[in-house]
């Protein structure tokens, strides 16, 4: 284990089993909504409710630490105390191989939404739960209930099933050819067929996905949305950010033109 105190973050590099024991963990758990998975990372940000909870949680650190190394236990815990506002990054050391972890997807209706896994995993849930925030309606540690009756809660879901590598764990997505027709049952004219043969209706619903539309929305919702996203994810608005920010925004943006060319109908 390495812990780095950066001007603007705390920065744990560790391994899987570390990333698994009970106080790490309960810590996560606590936090699943102030959570950014990032690659082979979580970020997690302060929460001024939780303040106690990130305290004992940096001297449990604190202890497992000089547990494996020569120093006072005491001062690097005071050293991290200083960091109290700053977020908390935890990065796995290397890369696993990667673990198949299959969700299932189940639409009861256009409003309501159940995902599911067959073995209890609290990083994917996690996972799904930072997302979705405030539509998750109930859920245990293998399952959620989301509830999807607007269409930004919609958006939402289909931009979280677009990830599907979450730290060292692979997502395969499980689906009958009723989940997208139940869940667009408002656009009922729009074809969706068999969703696990046909990659180009898959296509169509990816271009409406990165501008945040549900599928068949109009052209001026369309238009709206492209503009908006395209002022947030413009480069030239983080000029002075990290270069791996810079790239994530010219590549989202260049997404964001080619589903509105995609998609638009020009008179």
């Amino acid at each position: 284990m390495e812990i780095v105190l950066r001007n603007n973050l705390i920065l744990i590099r560790t391994g899987f089993d570390t990333l698994n024991t009970v106080w790490m963990k309960e810590f996560l758990n606590h936090h699943a909504r102030g959570m950014l998975f990032l690659p082979k990372a979580v970020l997690v940000f302060r929460n001024e409710t939780l303040v106690q909870i990130r305290e004992d949680f940096l001297k449990e650190l604190s202890r497992h630490h000089a547990a494996t190394h020569d120093f006072d236990h005491q001062f690097f815990l005071r050293s991290m105390l200083r960091y109290g506002t700053q977020p908390i990054k935890i990065e796995l050391e290397k890369l696993e191989k990667p673990q198949s972890v299959k969700v299932n997807l189940y639409a009861y209706n256009k409003n309501t939404v159940l995902i599911f896994i067959d073995i209890p995993n609290s990083w994917v849930i996690n996972y799904f739960r930072s997302q979705l925030e405030v539509y998750v309606e109930r859920g245990t540690d293998s399952s959620l209930v989301v509830d999807v009756s607007d269409y930004k809660a919609k958006a939402r879901l289909e931009r979280a099933l677009n990830k599907r590598d979450i730290l060292h764990y692979q997502i395969k997505y499980r689906y009958d050819n009723h989940f997208m027709s139940k869940l667009y049952s408002d656009f009922a004219s729009f074809s969706f067929g068999d969703l696990c043969k046909q990659d180009d209706e898959d296509e169509k619903i990816h271009l409406y996905t990165v501008l945040e539309c549900p599928v068949g929305a109009s052209q001026d919702k369309l238009k709206k949305s492209y503009k908006k996203l395209a002022k947030v994810y413009h480069p030239d608005k983080i000029v002075h950010e990290q270069p791996n920010m810079i790239t994530h925004y010219t590549q989202k943006f260049q997404l964001l033109q080619e589903a509105y060319t995609a998609l638009r109908v020009v008179s």
